[in-house]
């Protein structure tokens, strides 16, 4: 089997010889790194390879096996039907993987939608713009904001102070529009009754 310990098309492998679209392994080092997850992925953890071929040669681009069935469960299915490891390699039953693929799809299914209020469950969360604390039981504005992750621009939900969304909003890494946020946030917050999106309304004040 060639060598497939880089993380980018491997320089190591001969051109003539033709690498399976998958390959399922134990990492050789923990020198790769997940391209989903972008963390790396330590000696000896299962990961799988996706074969690329580009112009600067053919390799595998690699995944953790977990991140995955998460994100690619297509790809860890075929790799299934190929049976793409070598004799031996203990590997997870298809189906416990196919459990995290919908715990996923379910999560990603139930986030809601910036922008929403809600009650500030403890003491503990901050306002992402003045970095003061959102005491217990006050309310509490859910955000967009754009934030480097591993080198990518990657958007979260940043908990705000009522008080400072029209500041947020106005700035350069806010990931929410002005326009319409009162609507949105109503919307957003059905939970609610007309009662406290007016307070909360209140609290936020003039937007512009």
């Amino acid at each position: 089997m060639p060598d497939t310990n880089n993380d980018m098309p491997s320089e190591d492998a001969a051109p003539e010889e033709e690498l399976a679209p998958y390959l399922i392994e134990a990492a050789r080092s923990s020198r790769s790194k997940c391209r989903t997850c972008k963390r790396k992925i330590d000696k000896d953890l299962l990961r799988i390879g996706i074969l690329l071929e580009g112009p600067y040669g053919t390799g595998y681009l690699w995944h953790h096996l977990t991140c995955a069935a998460r994100r690619r469960f297509e790809d860890v299915e075929a790799a299934y039907e190929d049976v793409s490891w070598d004799e031996g390699l203990e590997v997870p039953q298809l189906a416990e993987l196919k459990k995290l693929q919908e715990a996923a799809e379910k999560k990603k299914a139930d986030k809601k939608e910036a922008p929403w209020a809600e009650r500030a469950k403890s003491g503990r969360s901050k306002c992402k713009h003045c970095e003061e604390p959102i005491a217990k039981d006050s309310w509490r504005i859910i955000l967009d904001r754009e934030v480097e992750f591993f080198g990518q621009v990657r958007t979260a939900q940043v908990n705000i102070h009522p008080a400072c969304v029209a500041a947020e909003l106005a700035s350069d890494d806010c990931a929410t529009e002005i326009d319409g946020f009162a609507d949105l946030l109503r919307d957003n917050s059905k939970v609610l009754s007309e009662d406290d999106v007016t307070e909360i309304l209140e609290l936020i004040g003039e937007l512009y």
